[in-house]
């Protein structure tokens, strides 16, 4: 395409190599945070939906409970998921040197 120019393979740095031990401690770390995060997901999108009708005797702000949390609770806690998460990969990065400077 015009007007993109792609790098040059000389501008690009090599990629470092990686102990297979730590390569394999980091997978470790790195695959537990994913199903830590998607076990939160799952119970933000579904667990805590199945107890809506159960949740709406509570009152918050004048709402049902379970009307808040389909509406509003789910979508602050998966924007609050993704910060915290990207906190953690960059620590879990950091930690095995590879880390983005």
């Amino acid at each position: 395409m015009a007007g993109i120019a792609e790098p040059s393979r000389e501008s690009r740095e090599p990629v470092a190599a990686i102990d297979p031990a730590v390569a394999k401690a980091y997978w470790k770390r790195t695959s537990n945070l994913m199903w830590t995060m998607l076990a939160i997901w799952v119970f933000a999108s579904f667990i805590v939906h199945l107890f809506a009708p159960t949740l709406n005797a509570i009152h918050v702000l004048g709402f049902p409970l379970g009307f808040y949390m389909a509406a509003q609770g789910s979508l602050i806690i998966f924007v609050a998921q993704l910060f915290w998460f990207a906190r953690k990969q960059n620590a879990i990065d950091e930690e095995f040197g590879v880390a983005e400077e």
